[in-house]
């Protein structure tokens, strides 16, 4: 069983690999669109059914308009760079949610939710681009599936070690140590690398889309300051400090910059 165990994560992790065309990086990722989509889209579908939607609005319209300018964007830029048909099984789709928390969140195959309560950090179209990038980018990047692949791997780590430790009290030793340090020091900093990707990505293709990439920072100063500085330490946290994001936006901006005047885009709302 210990032998089976082991060869599995070793051919799981050889042979679950995706490139992330945007990067350049090979992804840990054992769930094909093909299975993953259908149950993303319908988990997105039960959620509206169950949470009030805000349509018709001008709100509402604005999240559709700069949902689709920049999944738009994102596809001009793949079709560019040797990646036509990348989002052919993508069926995006934005809708506003009446909720007070400052969130939004974008499932597999681009089914994004954007909830009221953000929009006054946002405070413009501009703004709401900067998140719409960021949760686009996590489609994209297939970040959903490989949260699920990683935690698949986390799983079977600690089955491994349950079955290769006999003893009772080591085995309990064993899951408390494998617990705390496979979330602190693989999947905590796994997510985060998720949301500075996404940061990044989102950045460029906002900028491409005809927004201004600088804005970036602004709107994470903005949530520091809605948030009152109330925050885990970064390393227990599945985010980036806003300090940390502030300051690589800032950085990034101008690369964005770059990337967007290669599609003729040199001005920017």
């Amino acid at each position: 069983m210990r032998k089976l165990i082991l060869t599995l994560l070793v051919f799981l992790g050889v042979v679950a690999c995706k490139t992330n065309p945007f990067t350049g990086k090979s992804t840990l990722n054992f769930y094909p669109n093909s299975q993953i989509f259908p149950t993303a889209f319908a988990q997105y579908d039960q959620f509206l059914g169950e949470n009030k939607v805000v349509k018709g609005t001008k709100d509402a319209q604005m999240i559709v308009a700069v949902g689709q300018r920049i999944a738009s964007a994102a596809e001009r830029w793949l079709n560019a760079n040797g990646y036509p048909g990348y989002l052919k099984d993508y069926k995006w789709e934005y809708n506003l949610v009446q909720d007070d928390a400052v969130n939004a969140w974008c499932m597999p195959g681009g089914k994004i939710v954007f909830y009221t309560g953000i929009l006054p950090i946002a405070q413009s179209e501009t703004g709401i681009a900067v998140v719409m990038g960021h949760e686009v980018a996590h489609a994209l990047a297939d970040h959903g599936a490989q949260r699920m692949s990683a935690g698949m791997l986390q799983q079977l780590g600690a089955v491994a070690g349950n079955v290769a430790i006999s003893d009772p009290q080591k085995r309990n030793a064993f899951n408390q140590a494998y617990g705390i340090g496979s979330s602190v020091g693989v999947m905590l900093p796994f997510s985060r690398s998720h949301e500075t990707e996404a940061d990044r990505i989102g950045l460029q293709i906002m900028a491409i889309a005809g927004y201004n990439p600088d804005e970036a920072a602004n709107l994470w100063r903005r949530m520091k300051a809605n948030s009152g500085g109330q925050a885990p330490p970064e390393f227990l946290s599945t985010h980036p400090s806003n300090d940390t994001r502030i300051n690589n936006l800032m950085a990034w901006a101008p690369e964005a910059k770059r990337e967007a005047a290669k599609y003729g885009v040199t001005s920017f709302k």
